[in-house]
């Protein structure tokens, strides 16, 4: 028998359940028919955050970052194509910080960007500073033990 995982939709936020072997044969929601993984990260609110934190069994690599910061858009391209890299064994989601200044505030944000590895709802791992999308990559497969 294989194990099923639950994995939230990127468009509509519905929970599907599917077989964990299919997690790279392109599946698409049971709701709404997009895909389930699209190889870019998702921009989030602080709501649909949390729907994806407590209902997804995928590991989520979340990059808390704002407009105005500088290193934030030169690590914006290197999350992008690690989102690629990564997917389907992890989501990868970007939370403005002036948007959501109370989630920030609640996950002890201190510096942007900072990258944020959680698995099962909890945190696993904290990187602060820019990276490149080897290092990203390297890093969160390292922390997840893969």
């Amino acid at each position: 028998m294989s194990q099923s995982i639950h994995v939230v939709c990127p468009q509509c936020d519905a929970v599907n359940r599917l077989p964990a072997e299919r997690l790279g044969a392109d599946p698409k929601c049971g709701k709404c028919r997009a895909p389930l993984f699209s190889g870019h990260p998702l921009a989030l609110g602080a709501m649909r955050f949390e729907r994806h934190l407590t209902r997804s069994d995928l590991p989520l690599l979340v990059d808390f970052w704002a407009p105005w910061c500088g290193p934030c858009r030169m690590m914006a391209p290197a999350f992008e194509a690690a989102a690629g890299l990564l997917e389907p064994t992890a989501r990868l989601i970007k939370v403005d910080t002036e948007e959501e200044q109370g989630l920030a505030g609640r996950l002890g944000i201190r510096s942007i960007p900072t990258l944020i590895l959680f698995r099962g709802g909890a945190e696993v791992a904290r990187q602060a500073g820019a990276m490149d999308a080897a290092n990203i990559v390297a890093w969160a497969r390292r922390s997840l033990g893969r």
